[in-house]
């Protein structure tokens, strides 16, 4: 059975993320794996080995578990879920967060990690939004990142946004969501955002091809297409969550270099900083 991946770290909007996660675990029924993060501080002995106290070490394993089983707890007994009740496991341990997310996502049949963003404050921001935009730069799978005004309901349609420079490139993104999209039986809007003035003769060859592959090949029918006309992709975007009537925003986060991502960013980074509904990040593979 595959599973939902619900990364926490105990605040009030990674609780909500994991009631978040956890409905949609119910929704495609697959079970779920809570996962929490710590970090101990290191010792410099005189050799200059670096040394993890293992008292602390102990004592935050015992408190990461303990506030795990009380989130498991809380899940198992909200109302948000469907029939199906997803069984849950707890899984803690040390390091950074992206290290623990990853290599717990790679021991398991994960198809998708949840985590909560953050947004309170400039310095809440810097701080713990960081884990965000290193997770979309290292995550190796869809990767759901879940603002704490998000509205817990049944996904009926998810956005995917496209610049349509790479089709291929989409199609490959595109063809891994239709399995969620299935189990979920939620449409799929696909949507370019154009900066001119007559977009029907420009881009009507790109998006027909994308749909006659899609049709021939995904064997889903729920998938319609929208151009929304806008001279910035983020202001074009953030249009579409807000009157779009989408559930999810999904994108492709194609890697930079060093020196873009540390001044700029990619879109998807930048949707992550303020976007209100979830945004879903599928690494280009």
């Amino acid at each position: 059975m595959k599973k939902v991946l619900i990364a926490t770290d105990f605040s009030a909007n990674a609780a909500h993320a994991a009631e978040y996660g956890y409905a949609i675990a119910s929704q495609v029924k697959a079970d779920v794996i809570l996962c929490n993060a710590f970090i101990v501080p290191a010792e410099m002995p005189q050799g200059g080995t670096i040394v993890w106290p293992q008292m602390e070490y102990d004592e935050l394993l015992e408190s990461s578990t303990k506030e795990l089983e009380q989130l498991k707890e809380l899940l198992e007994h909200n109302k948000n879920g469907g029939d199906f009740r997803p069984h849950i496991a707890c899984s803690s341990d040390i390091g950074a967060v992206t290290t623990v997310i990853t290599e717990t996502t790679g021991k398991g049949d994960v198809e998708l990690t949840v985590m909560g963003t953050h947004g309170a404050g400039k310095l809440d921001t810097f701080l713990v939004g960081n884990h965000s935009r290193r997770m979309i730069n290292n995550t190796k799978g869809p990767l759901l990142l879940v603002p704490a005004s998000t509205a817990i309901k049944p996904i009926k349609k998810i956005a995917f946004a496209t610049d349509l420079n790479n089709p291929e490139r989409d199609l490959k993104a595109i063809y891994e969501l239709i399995p969620l999209l299935k189990r979920l039986n939620a449409e799929l809007l696909l949507t370019h955002i154009y900066n001119g003035d007559d977009p029907t003769y420009k881009f009507k060859k790109h998006i027909e091809q994308l749909l006659v592959e899609l049709s021939n090949k995904a064997n889903y029918p729920n998938i319609f297409y929208r151009i929304v006309n806008s001279n910035k992709a983020e202001r074009g975007l953030d249009w579409l969550c807000d009157h779009g009537h989408v559930d999810i925003l999904a994108m492709v986060h194609r890697k930079h270099d060093l020196l873009d991502n540390l001044l700029i960013g990619s879109h998807t980074q930048k949707m992550a900083d303020h976007i209100h509904i979830p945004l879903l990040v599928l690494p280009e593979k």
